[in-house]
């Protein structure tokens, strides 16, 4: 057993668990028939939502990170026109000095966006291989038997064989067909995940931004990765990697429109949706308590009637 299978090992021994005990749940609860390819599809589904539910801690830490990536934008800025030019060594590690000391006090981390991504690597070559054992007909490592490995090797959704790739698919148009479709809605789904994050939850200060700079092409590369290497995967595989990109959409869209960047266009939207309905934000209501005590002190000085006699005096 090579490093990489030693690596994998847990992670495959878990991903048995969790694909057969889904499994079982459809064939013996629901009565499914253990053969079909709706029954494996359902069961890879149930993989992908335990998994994901347990990355969500992971996920909010990145959004954090991310959020407070974009609000220290315009101090990098600063920070990098006062190096600006400045090639010598020392200027160098002072900059970079800087740059973390500012990190560490926000909270920022550049390589956030890619954490949950690299969380589920391990997952996503794990299931991988598992799956490219099972449609050979061979046995896992624990849970997954011969017999499961067998009805999963000849498990068809619509005609198309869950182990065949758009490439190799035993000549069956159906394949290609399921494949595309899955690879356009895989494409689709991680571009719009990405795109709403740049058009709702960024705060115009960091448009400019290299920080913004770099997601503006991750929009582009990570589609178009999944573009080119979805016409390898096994069709079950990719059920695995569509369910979690529509996950990932969902969690992105509710969010954004619950945790917005401050300054964004989400972050306004919300504001609005919170006043039409009579609640505040924490920073709505300082605002207002600071408007409140502004209008106090003229409200309290008021001019008193003076008295005829009083006045008289004033006069003289």
């Amino acid at each position: 057993m090579d490093l990489f299978s030693i690596v994998l090992f847990p992670f495959k021994w878990v991903i048995e668990l969790l694909l057969t005990s889904f499994h079982l749940l459809f064939t013996s609860v629901f009565r499914m028939d253990g053969n079909a390819g709706v029954t494996w599809v359902l069961s890879i589904v149930g993989l992908v939502l335990v998994v994901r539910a347990a990355l969500i801690p992971l996920f909010v830490r990145q959004i954090k990170s991310q959020r407070n990536m974009m609000l220290v934008q315009p101090e990098l800025q600063k920070l990098q026109k006062k190096y600006k030019g400045k090639t010598d060594r020392e200027s160098r590690e002072a900059m970079a000095r800087e740059q973390m000391a500012l990190y560490k006090k926000t909270g920022s981390n550049p390589a956030s966006s890619c954490l949950p991504l690299l969380a589920q690597m391990p997952v996503f070559f794990s299931l991988f291989q598992v799956l490219n054992e099972a449609q050979k007909s061979q046995a896992g490592i624990q849970f997954l038997t011969k017999d499961l490995a067998h009805s999963f090797a000849n498990a068809s959704f619509f005609g198309a064989p869950l182990s065949a790739t758009f490439f190799h698919n035993n000549g069956l148009p159906a394949v290609q067909i399921i494949a595309g479709i899955m690879i356009f809605l895989m494409t689709a789904s991680q571009f719009i995940t990405q795109r709403q994050i740049m058009a709702k939850n960024q705060n115009p200060a960091t448009q400019t931004s290299q920080y913004m700079q770099t997601q503006k092409i991750m929009l582009y590369i990570l589609p178009l990765v999944f573009m080119i290497s979805g016409v390898s995967f096994p069709l079950g595989v990719m059920f695995y990697w569509l369910t979690s990109n529509f996950w990932t959409m969902g969690q992105q869209f509710i969010v954004i429109r619950n945790m917005p960047t401050p300054g964004s266009i989400a972050h306004k939207a919300r504001e609005e949706r919170l006043a039409r309905r009579g609640k505040l934000t924490k920073s709505a209501e300082v605002e207002a308590d600071g408007a409140d005590a502004a209008e106090e002190p003229k409200q309290t000085q008021r001019a008193q009637p003076v008295s005829k006699n009083r006045s008289k005096k004033q006069g003289k």
